[in-house]
């Protein structure tokens, strides 16, 4: 919306604090500035508004607003008077504002630094959260415009009020002046604030995403009235799956005579239904989605799965289909799964959704799955249900241009009906969010992720979000940070999937392998040591081994204190008369799951070559666990957590009372009327705690079979990896406290905001070697000196100065680094063997002043390193490690993790690099000061977190000697920060 010349021009309208939000109910919002042009939205919205919530809003009776209250409460300059207001359908439902003051809390101008606020929402939509979003929008407009403080008077009866401000998790102060309560807010963000906004922003999410799976009624816009088409497979599915709530179709070409269509009430429009309808989905050709979309959005509507196509996939045109798409549904409060979706599926006996094109409803299980394609979620399907496992839930989202993969985890990470969240994605819209919300979720239940088109660098068609420049490489290190299990197909995220859903996790990696053919065992013990881990000789129990012989050994196995898993390999019987007997499949996975049933809790995995029903027995298996108990988050839902290395829940299941459980409603806003008195919201206290850690299942459940030895070790490491994050993440690390005494913060950003001046360029700038080592040196990473060397007169004066031994070095952007090329001359201990080497070196490479000579003082002899650190627009900072040279550059071998990095970062990060044993002693050398590279690590994580100007460094080569480290050269390069849109105010993504 464009300001109207009425407004101050040299304001310009702040079309960036537009944003749309998901409220707590899970319906979305448009937040914006309110304008001139918006007088009759404020009079019909306030003429809503009852006379308790404007006598609390203006102390006194208060029935209507006058000509003057209007004009001044739609004329802002956006500076010292902001307002904004939350609508839908372009209605206004909620309004703030702020006034500057200044010391006496009269109108002011920068540089006061108070301002005055004040909330309104309209009763009919208190409890779902808008005045929590505001004050996160308006917060973040004030710190914007230099606005410190937030200040309010409220009448002492007005608790509400009072209540927004404490549970917002700002800083706050409270007085009794005069009759009414002075409060206080100071605006800076702190560890609280943004712990309750995430609460805030998880629970509206997952809430968002639980209305769409569980409907209690839907509608099928676009239904054939013919056998075939889209429309009516979507009914039929439905149908057939026994949707536990109403069903409708519904096509405006229906004759005025059809009252029902396959025993289901048939509709000309949603208008004709009389009663509101939860979730539509549809499928009508694209330039008929506009139309249905705003039928849907005037009648109530709250989810929409289109699977129509015809948008961002057919190039431009369709792209901006895509986003008024977008646009058109969020303005009525809608979220989309979609377009060219392929649907959804809810298998808890609650609900039993279908709406999807896939024929068949899997049968219900503990793995939830979502999915960007089509056609992968088709071959998922597929290979899930071959293999006798079943969905607690799926979505397909298409072009996803609205519900996302990290919506689904923020639904995982609630839903108690899935243990196992697999996800197959072709972006990552936002890796800050995705990378927190996966840690989180992997804290307490495995996330599987497959993520397509790993080197084409593109987000989905009609997405405005940055894309990440990072390697594929960086990607998977930091999923792997986050506690994620990053496959690379989808087969091999299958494997895990069954693996983790029906078996307890492992304590360790040493594995038991037993089975009635030497050859497999062989196969399965190589594949065990080619991914990491330990196994224990194979028992070959011979051909002639019967089931019960199959029974016993894995009953000892698993009774057996040295031994955390077991392989069972298997092949067919050879009976009397010499043929293979593979019908008794079903004999040995009774005995299997006999011996699994009446030992230790350890994960088991059956490797078979052509045993018939073995596979499909034994995944037919009832879960023999006990029904775990959770224990009960401050939010009021059962959850899991870190710490225990449990596996998955056991088959059988509730129905979803999960991100289902209605939320309270929420506390009340401040100086006015927002939300109903005596409401609590619990997560402000608690932040976004982790759940308490859940009962390990007392057996395993269904035992998964795997036709390959190579795939089911690959599962079990991948579930061992998994195992042991969530050991260590129940004891998360931390910064040391010596960083804080020996850091100087005030002085680099003084010195930052010099080297970039008053009007630094976008484009940033790189800094000299003198201004790089000063800055490093206020965070206690020193770097060795240079001089220059132009001639060799100017070397040996330098090396006179830095005290010999010393080394020429050769600075030329294409010879840097590369002592290979001859480029650099080491120990050299004296005048004349200086000159030599600089002669040399000139005659070798060519002139001083292409060469740009340099010398510097030895470093003790060691290792050398390169520690590097860069700032990605989407994906955050990232802190890497590798060995200088062709290990790093040459073979990829290097470490990453994100940026804050705790002490166990660190030292993980030096020691998962290929190369490690090279720093701790390797044939038989000196193990380097590998303490002393931990704490590099950590100041300069520590220098990039608290100055996002440092958009990268590179130190190179870092010396590490078995006492001390010397950092010889350091790159470093400033630039105006880029925005960090996950400390902002929760939206969902521009369109």
């Amino acid at each position: 919306m464009e300001p109207t010349p009425e407004q101050s021009p040299h304001h310009a309208y702040p079309d960036h604090w537009e944003a749309d939000v998901v409220l707590r109910d899970g319906g979305t919002a448009r937040i914006r500035p309110i304008t001139t042009d918006d007088a009759e939205r404020l009079v019909s919205f306030y003429e809503q508004v009852s006379d308790e919530s404007k006598y609390y809003r203006f102390f006194a009776p208060y029935p209507r607003l006058s000509d003057r209250d209007v004009h001044r409460f739609t004329h802002h300059d956006y500076v010292d008077r902001v307002g904004l207001a939350v609508t839908i359908g372009g209605e206004f439902i909620g309004t703030v504002r702020f006034d500057r003051i200044n010391d006496q809390g009269r109108p002011a101008s920068a540089p006061a630094d108070e301002a005055e606020v004040a909330f309104l929402v309209q009763d009919a939509h208190q409890g779902r959260g808008v005045a929590s979003a505001l004050l996160e929008h308006i917060a973040a407009v004030a710190r914007e415009r230099g606005i410190r403080r937030f200040a309010a008077e409220v009448l002492p009866a007005n608790n509400k009020m009072i209540k927004v401000f404490r549970d917002a998790g700002y800083t706050q102060q409270r007085s009794f002046e005069d009759g009414s309560v002075h409060l206080t807010l100071d605006l800076e963000p702190t560890e609280k604030s943004l712990a309750v906004q995430r609460g805030r922003e998880q629970r509206a999410e997952a809430r968002s995403v639980q209305r769409l799976l569980a409907p209690g009624s839907v509608a099928v816009i676009g239904t054939g009235r013919t056998p075939g088409g889209v429309g009516r497979t979507v009914l039929r599915n439905l149908l057939a799956a026994g949707f536990t709530g109403r069903t409708y179709a519904v096509n405006r070409a229906f004759d005025e005579g059809l009252a029902t269509l396959d025993g289901v009430p048939a509709h000309r429009s949603l208008g004709e239904i009389d009663e509101r309808v939860d979730l539509a989905v549809i499928a009508v050709p694209a330039h008929r989605v506009p139309e249905a979309v705003a039928d849907c959005g005037e009648h109530g509507v709250q989810g929409l799965v289109v699977l129509s196509a015809g948008y961002a996939e057919r190039g431009s045109a369709g792209r901006e289909l895509q986003r008024e798409l977008v646009r058109q549904a969020r303005s009525y409060g809608m979220r989309i799964i979609g377009p060219n979706a392929f649907g959804i599926i809810n298998t808890a006996e609650s609900v039993r959704l279908n709406a999807s094109l896939a024929p068949e409803s899997p049968a219900r299980g503990r793995i939830g799955l979502f999915t960007q394609s089509g056609a992968i979620g088709i071959a998922l399907l597929s290979g899930l249900h071959r293999r006798g496992a079943g969905l607690s839930s799926f979505i397909s989202a298409g072009n996803r241009a609205d519900v996302s993969g990290n919506d689904f985890l923020q639904y995982s990470f609630e839903d108690q009906d899935t243990d196992v969240a697999l996800l197959y994605l072709e972006s990552l819209g936002n890796p800050r969010k995705f990378t927190r919300l996966a840690r989180r979720t992997a804290a307490v239940k495995p996330v599987v992720v497959v993520k397509g088109a790993r080197h084409s660098g593109t987000n989905p068609p009609g997405h405005a979000v940055p894309v990440s420049r990072i390697p594929d490489a960086t990607v998977s290190a930091l999923m792997r940070q986050a506690g994620v299990i990053r496959v690379d197909t989808v087969t091999e995220m299958v494997d895990a999937g069954l693996l983790l859903a029906g078996q307890p996790l492992p304590a360790g990696p040493r594995v038991a392998i037993l089975g009635n053919s030497e050859s497999l065992g062989l196969l399965t013990y190589d594949a065990c040591l080619a991914e990491g881990l330990r196994p224990r000789p194979p028992r070959d129990l011979t051909t002639a081994a019967s089931p019960q012989d199959f029974r016993d050994a894995l009953a000892e196995a698993l009774a057996d204190g040295t031994c955390d898993a077991v392989i069972v390999t298997a092949i067919p019987w050879v009976g009397e008369n010499g043929e293979a007997e593979t019908g008794d499949g079903e004999v040995l996975a009774a005995a299997l799951r006999g011996a699994a049933a009446g030992g230790p809790a350890k994960p088991v995995a059956v490797v078979h070559v052509e045993i018939g029903g073995l596979a499909e027995a034994l995944a037919a298996a009832s879960s023999t666990a006990a029904p775990r108990t959770r224990p009960t988050t401050l939010a009021g839902r059962p959850a899991a957590a870190p710490g225990a290395p449990t596996g998955a829940a056991p088959a059988t299941a509730t129905a979803p009372t999960g991100p289902g459980t209605e939320a309270p409603p929420e506390t009340a806003g401040a100086a006015g009327t927002t939300e109903p008195a005596g409401t609590t919201e619990p997560a402000e206290t608690a932040g976004t705690a982790e759940p308490e850690a859940a009962e390990p299942p007392a057996r395993p459940g269904r035992i998964p079979a795997y036709p390959a030895a190579e795939r089911a070790v690959r599962a079990m490491a991948e579930a061992v990896k998994y195992a042991q994050w969530r050991r260590q993440a129940a004891t998360p690390g931390k910064v040391p406290e010596f960083l804080d005494e020996t850091t100087d913060e005030p002085g680099a950003a003084a010195l930052i905001d010099t080297l970039l001046g008053p009007a630094p360029d976008p484009r940033g700038r790189p800094l000299t070697h003198d201004e790089a080592r000063e800055l490093l040196g206020r965070y206690g990473i020193p770097v060795r000196p240079t001089l220059p060397a132009p001639d060799p007169e100017a070397a040996v004066a330098a090396a006179a100065r830095l005290g010999y031994p010393v080394a020429l070095k050769t600075t030329a952007p294409h010879l840097r680094h590369r002592a290979d090329l001859g480029g650099v001359r080491l120990d050299l201990t004296d005048e004349d063997a200086l000159r030599r080497a600089y002669a040399e070196v000139t005659e070798l490479l060519g002139k001083p002043a292409e060469l740009l000579p340099v010398v510097q003082s030895m470093a003790p002899r060691g290792v050398d390193t390169v520690v590097r650190a860069s700032i990605d627009a989407a994906a955050g900072a990232v802190l890497s490690f590798g060995l200088a040279g062709a290990p790093s550059e040459l073979l990829g071998d290097t470490a990453h993790r994100l940026v804050p990095a705790t002490d166990r970062d660190a030292a993980e990060l030096i020691r998962s690099i290929k190369a490690a044993p090279v720093l701790f002693g390797w044939r038989g050398s000196a193990p380097v000061d590998t303490p002393a590279l931990e704490e590099l690590l950590l100041r300069l994580s520590r220098l990039v977190d608290d100055h996002p100007e440092v958009v990268s460094v590179a130190l190179e080569p870092v010396v590490v000697a078995p006492q001390g480290l010397t950092v010889l050269g350091a790159t470093v390069r400033l630039a105006p920060p880029p925005p960090r849109g996950d400390l902002g105010p929760r939206r969902l993504p521009n369109y």
